[in-house]
């Protein structure tokens, strides 16, 4: 069961955090259409993110009191939990912690110019793709139900992002090189996608998603992309990893920091 439980934040985490970060776009995107496009995703993502916190914490507060103590690090979120006291989505969003999240360390890298959004929401969104298609063959039915209702939001955000990508590649000098510049900036974020923890390991096959076996596919759907735009696959090797077991860049506290202002500074106040 806490596998279980972490592995569904991983998705709430990733789902929460990339959905904040293309917020930040809202009223500043280069077109009013494209504004309103990352605003329409942002949300698709923060809805993602509410159907896998309600899962979470129902599979948490369906835990004996003995094995819920010690899950998490965050003070606030232990104390509630020795009250005796349930959790809701809210809770693991605002009372958690940098070091309880689990999401991708790609998720919550700034969004840099429009070039280098593109390439986030392109390496991300042909992820999401692939893994959704898998998830909603899960045996936990509420996993599958929001994978597939999830997918139809993703196959759009995919279609999105790569024809932009060609856009940019295909178009001027200065988009080529800005599109090509992004690409090989944000790979090394990339392998972390398919590197499996514990939870995931334990989750493959039945109620998780094989990620690893998903590579391979992946690497043909972006190199097709890429070489349609005209630009070259990025090289290296080396990928960033850490943040599915809640080590994170400095980005993620920043944040948090305004994610959850409101509610570390009137604790338990509602609207």
């Amino acid at each position: 069961m806490k596998n279980q439980i972490l592995y569904t934040l991983q998705l709430s985490d990733n789902a929460l955090i990339y959905g904040h970060r293309l917020s930040e776009w809202c009223g500043h995107g280069p077109i009013l259409e494209q504004d309103i496009a990352l605003t329409n995703i942002s949300l698709d993502y923060l809805g993602q993110a509410r159907s896998f916190y309600q899962h979470a914490a129902n599979l948490f507060n369906a835990l004996p009191q003995a094995e819920k103590q010690g899950m998490f690090l965050s003070v606030a979120l232990e104390e509630k939990i020795k009250k005796g006291e349930s959790i809701d989505e809210d809770d693991l969003a605002y009372l958690r912690d940098g070091w309880d999240f689990r999401n991708l360390l790609i998720t919550e890298q700034p969004n840099g110019d429009w070039a280098t959004t593109i390439a986030r929401a392109f390496y991300f969104d042909t992820f999401n793709y692939l893994f959704y298609t898998q998830l909603k063959k899960s045996t936990d039915l509420q996993l599958a139900a929001v994978a597939e209702k999830s997918l139809k939001e993703v196959t759009y955000h995919k279609r999105w992002s790569a024809e932009w990508v060609i856009r940019l590649g295909d178009g001027t000098n200065e988009s080529h090189v800005k599109m090509q510049t992004a690409l090989n900036d944000l790979w090394p974020f990339t392998g972390e996608m398919f590197r499996m923890t514990d939870a995931e390991k334990d989750m493959a096959g039945n109620a998780g998603v094989d990620t690893a076996a998903l590579y391979d596919l992946w690497l043909q759907e972006v190199a097709a992309v890429v070489d349609e735009a005209t630009l070259k696959m990025p090289e290296g090797a080396w990928m960033q990893d850490g943040g599915k077991n809640g080590r994170h860049s400095e980005h993620l506290g920043y944040i948090l920091a305004e994610l959850q202002f409101i509610q570390r500074a009137y604790p338990g106040m509602e609207w």
